[in-house]
């Protein structure tokens, strides 16, 4: 290894008459050159030929090599006997070019020509570092179809233009060369090693000849590239090794303003690399170089001048925030419209003048820790775009322009996802959460179409800046998007809602994304009651929350005020006055502190589920660890409300669901921050079930048990109608729910209920509310109430609905036992199910008290009317 070693830096360091010639003359092969590999089973017999003399074992690989550079403008000659019959069992590889010294492992990269194998032919094969070799020139097969005497002399030639040329020479004697063929490959560009190879069986181990090896450089080098690596360094590579000495090189810049060129420096690793440093900035645009008296390793030189022009696109730089973006997104490959059916996404640098640097950029999902990471090298030009896609898809989008495929690309999914592009550093520099009403489309949400970002230079924007492509065949990926107009934001940022999450943090929420830099200042917000701010940390990765550290502690249910000044978005809108909300710190909730309000469990085509909840105390209250549980025949369904702080103030309604987009659609709200999207929502079927309210430690706060029987029985379609809470402190049972008025579209998911009923109060037994009533659906006194107040506990009633004639129209209740306070509603309807006549009506009220036997009667009278 050290006698290889020293003539490879010889060859390195000093110019050779030849580049390797050895004819054995000298009675060896370990000297002049140097041959290494496996020496104990070759022989330079008497003839001064370099004879085989392995192991006469079936399936035996020798190889030997010799160092040599040589790669372009290069002519490689030797002579060969294989005095054997060739097959696919026996053949010798002579490789012309190898980058490493084992010619056996698959890995090695370079080019050989093939003498035998299974054609009997001489071939020229390129080899690389996976797969089987492949022809660069295929020879004519039987070309050696002797079985004892194969003699031939091959010659192969590679120009400089990376043009090779077989030839072979049948007598041996070089003077009767005829060419196999002629290609182009440019694959390999370097070289270590040439050598030969040779397969065989046990009766030919002593049967392959080899003399005459002679590897000619005649030519002088050429310029293949010059790159701008730093505003003062120039990487210039040649098209072969070039002589170390640049004492009678000259290296010049030319043209208007052009640098002059202070060192020229050979890289240590590769002697085809020269890095020239300038004595200042490279001007940007179009350069030309121009090199004289470069040589390569065998005293070839270009005496002449060697010109070579190329372009300064400027110099990569990292991406801050905002500086690459994503600008479509095909989520839904499928049925594909005219787009290849592969999921893919477009990012785009806005900037005007920065080439970025892409190599280490994270493309990844929040919350997970698997990341697609772009490789090093990737750049991203200003005004760029370029389409991003899985490793095994790049193919397919190869004809739109610059693709990166890259490994651990994630699964888009159809529904919304929320994506990031995040620096080396984990900064997060892009954010988008998407979803399918982004489209704003039935149809193309369905499959086939991309999204697609409106105005680029809006880019912190939500569904207001996102639509679906209109361009004809669903996309537009590396290029401008089809629908490409002027949306400004010019909305400055409101807050939201503020949640203690400790005595000492308060979050605040805020409805769009903030400038995480501009928003740390202390001096942008204030409490009342006066509580100092220690420090301020904006929250990612879409930052749009803010924490801020107290002073000093907050004190249980102290209603505090938050107010925050000059907040600006991330696109630089900056709100004026201060924007302000309340909240507390939160405290352990009482026993049917938290009601549910009301629930919709037969949703129409394309809707979801809700439950809503009213906190009835007066306690600031937190969500967080609650769970929401479905119980039906079938078994138990318990699903997580919140994993993060949710802070209900008294009287604050939340409305649970899984698509809060799909329900505001559907019922429209004035107050969107009332729903909390869940993850997964208990199921709840159509027909009949229990829901339950269950707080951290899985303790029943409430529950209520629902019937699709308990609807308002005039309606002729239960599709997407809530059953609502009449009376907020009432009991969670089927005589305190109705079904939601038309008038308000059937629910009221985050606003007052429509068929809330005010508790008359007062100190009589029974009062009926209202007392004149109109059972048609639209909210306005569809049902009246017998209201009561009872002395003391453990009465039982009877009430009985007469029309004004005496006739009876509806057995209210039979012998229900009576809390001291609550109600009896009456929807209007007859033991039948149809509605009564208009009219004046009678309540009988019969009461009870069985432990002292006394009976009770009472009359109240009621009109059932009808809007005109």
């Amino acid at each position: 290894m050290r006698k290889l070693l020293l003539s490879l830096f010889a060859l390195l360091s000093f110019p050779a008459a030849a580049q390797l010639t050895d004819s054995f003359t000298d009675g060896n092969c370990t000297q002049s050159p140097a041959w290494t590999g496996d020496l104990a089973s070759f022989q330079v017999n008497t003839q001064l030929q370099l004879q085989s003399n392995g192991p006469a074992t079936t399936g035996t690989t020798l190889q030997l090599v010799t160092p040599c550079q040589a790669a372009t403008g290069t002519t490689w000659e030797f002579y060969a006997n294989l005095k054997l019959a060739t097959s696919g069992s026996n053949y010798a590889d002579v490789w012309l070019m190898a980058d490493q010294p084992d010619l056996k492992i698959p890995g090695t990269k370079g080019y050989f020509v093939r003498l035998g194998g299974t054609p009997d032919e001489v071939s020229l094969f390129r080899k690389d570092a996976s797969g089987s070799p492949v022809y660069v020139v295929n020879g004519l097969d039987g070309t050696l179809s002797s079985s004892t005497n194969n003699v031939v002399r091959v010659r192969v030639t590679r120009s400089l233009q990376n043009g090779w040329t077989l030839e072979r020479d049948l007598t041996g004697a070089g003077t009767s060369y005829i060419t196999e063929g002629t290609a182009t490959d440019a694959t390999h560009q370097r070289s270590n090693y040439t050598g030969v190879l040779l397969t065989y069986s046990s009766a030919n181990s002593r049967n392959f000849y080899f003399d005459d090896f002679r590897v000619t450089d005649a030519t002088p080098p050429t310029l293949v590239s010059a790159t701008p690596a730093t505003a003062r360094q120039l990487d210039v590579v040649f098209n072969e090794l070039v002589d170390a000495s640049p004492s009678a090189v000259s290296y010049r810049l030319t043209g208007a303003g052009a640098p002059a060129v202070l060192t020229a420096q050979r890289d240590a690793a590769d002697p085809a690399l020269v890095h020239l440093t300038l004595g200042s900035d490279l001007p940007l645009g179009n350069n030309t170089l121009e090199v004289r008296n470069v040589a390569d390793l065998y005293g070839n030189t270009a005496a002449g001048p060697l010109t070579l022009s190329f372009l300064n696109k400027g110099f990569p730089v990292l991406p801050g925030v905002n500086q690459v973006l994503i600008t479509e997104i095909m989520a839904d490959e499928t049925p594909a419209v005219g787009l290849p059916a592969s999921e893919y996404l477009e990012i785009y640098n806005p900037t005007a003048g920065a080439l970025l640097d892409l190599g280490g950029l994270r493309l990844q999902k929040a919350g997970s820790s698997t990341a697609a990471v772009f490789p090093a090298g990737a750049v991203l030009a200003p005004g760029e775009y370029a389409i991003v896609c899985g490793s095994t898809r790049a193919a397919e989008f190869a004809g739109f322009g610059k693709v990166f495929g890259l490994s651990n690309f994630s699964s888009l999914s159809n529904s919304g996802d929320q994506l990031l592009l995040r620096s080396r550093t984990a900064q997060t520099l892009f954010e988008v959460s998407y979803s399918d009403t982004w489209y704003k489309d039935n149809r193309k949400k369905e499959g086939g179409w991309a999204l697609e970002m409106v105005d680029l230079a809006n880019p912190c924007a939500g569904i207001d800046n996102w639509t679906a492509s209109t361009d004809a065949s669903g996309g537009t990926p590396g290029r401008a998007n089809s629908l490409k107009v002027t949306n400004p934001d010019r909305t400055p940022p409101a807050l939201l809602r503020a949640v203690a999450l400790s005595p000492t943090t308060v979050r605040l929420f805020f409805g769009e994304k903030l400038d995480s830099a501009a928003v740390a200042n202390p001096a942008l917000y204030g409490l009342v009651p006066a509580v100092g701010i220690t420090r301020v940390a904006p929250v990612g990765p879409d930052f749009r929350m803010v924490d801020l550290a107290l002073g000093s502690p907050l004190t249980v249910n102290q209603r505090t005020t938050v107010a925050a000044q000059r907040i600006t978005d991330c696109v630089g809108n900056a709100a004026g006055p201060a924007t302000s909300t309340t909240f507390a710190l939160p405290d352990v909730p009482a026993p049917d502190a938290v009601v549910i309000n009301e629930i919709l469990f037969n949703p129409r085509t394309s809707g979801v589920d809700f439950v809503e909840l009213l906190n009835r105390s007066a306690q600031y209250l937190d969500l967080r660890g609650w769970q929401l549980s479905s119980e039906t025949e079938t078994g138990t369904d318990v699903q997580n409300i919140s994993r993060e702080p949710y802070v209900l103030a008294p009287g604050q309604l939340v409305v649970l669901t899984t698509r809060p987009d799909v329900v505001q659609s559907q019922y429209p709200t004035n107050d969107p921050t009332t729903f909390l999207a869940l993850s997964s929502f208990p199921s709840l079927p159509d027909d009949a079930g229990t829901v339950i309210l269950l707080n951290t430690t899985g303790q029943k706060l409430d529950s209520y048990t629902y019937n699709k029987s308990q609807h308002l029985a005039l309606l002729d379609d239960l599709n997407g109608v809530s059953l609502e809470r009449t009376r907020p402190e009432g009991p969670s049972l089927a005589s305190n729910f109705h079904s939601a008025a038309s008038t308000v579209g059937y629910a009221t998911p985050g606003r007052p209920n429509s068929q809330y009923q005010a508790d008359p109060g007062g100190s009589k037994f029974f009062r009926v509310e209202p007392e004149t009533f109109t059972p048609d659906g639209d909210g306005q006194q569809d049902f009246t109430s017998i209201n009561y107040t009872l002395n003391q506990p453990g009465y039982v009633a009877s009430v009985t609905v007469y029309d004004a004639l005496g006739r009876l129209t509806r057995r209210l209740v039979r012998n229900e036992s009576l809390a001291v306070t609550g109600f009896l509603p009456w929807d209007g309807l007859n033991d039948q199910g149809r509605k009564a006549p208009i009219g004046y009506y009678v309540f009988f009220i019969e009461l009870l008290q069985p432990s002292s036997g006394l009976k009770y009667e009472y009359k109240r009278t009621v009109v059932l009317g009808a809007r005109l």
